[in-house]
Formats: C-alpha cells, sequence, structure tokens
C-alpha cells in the first residue's frame, strides 16, 4: 500500500483529505504562511475533524486555480479617452 505522499497530486481523488501539512508540502509554502491565509481568510477552506485542521485535493486545486486567474486580467481594460 502507498502513502498519499507517493500519489502524484494529479492522480488524486478529489475528495481526498489533506492536513495543513499536507497542503503547505504540495504547494512548498512554510506552514506558518498557510496558517496566515487561513487567519485572514485568503486560503482555502479548513474544516475541523476533531482537533485536526483539513481540506481536500478539490479545494486545493481550486485555490490553485483561483490564484492563477487573479494574476491574469481576463480582458484588457480599454483606454480612457
Amino acid at each position: 500500500m502507498h502513502s498519499n505522499s507517493e500519489i502524484p497530486f494529479h492522480a488524486r481523488h478529489d475528495d481526498e483529505l489533506l492536513t495543513l501539512d499536507d497542503f503547505a508540502e504540495i504547494l512548498m509554502t512554510p506552514v506558518n504562511t498557510v496558517r496566515w491565509w487561513r487567519q485572514v481568510g485568503t486560503g482555502p477552506a479548513f474544516f475541523k475533524i476533531g482537533r485536526r485542521l483539513y481540506t481536500t485535493v478539490g479545494d486545493l486545486r481550486r485555490f490553485i486555480r483561483e490564484q492563477r486567474l487573479a494574476s491574469k486580467p481576463v480582458i484588457g481594460r480599454p483606454k480612457a479617452v
């Protein structure tokens, strides 16, 4: 049996649970940065099961897509005359 970290991210199921540490590892981001994003409401939704925080692979994919789209304007704005 393989651990989840051995399965490539693109092959994981959208409903798979990810811990805060998993999330940070996949994005190659410090855990404290992910905690900050969560605190200020800019990261994906996390939820608790017992005392642990989780998100899903699908929510992480959505977060990545939103970040990618936010970095580019969809349509250039016309210049004011």
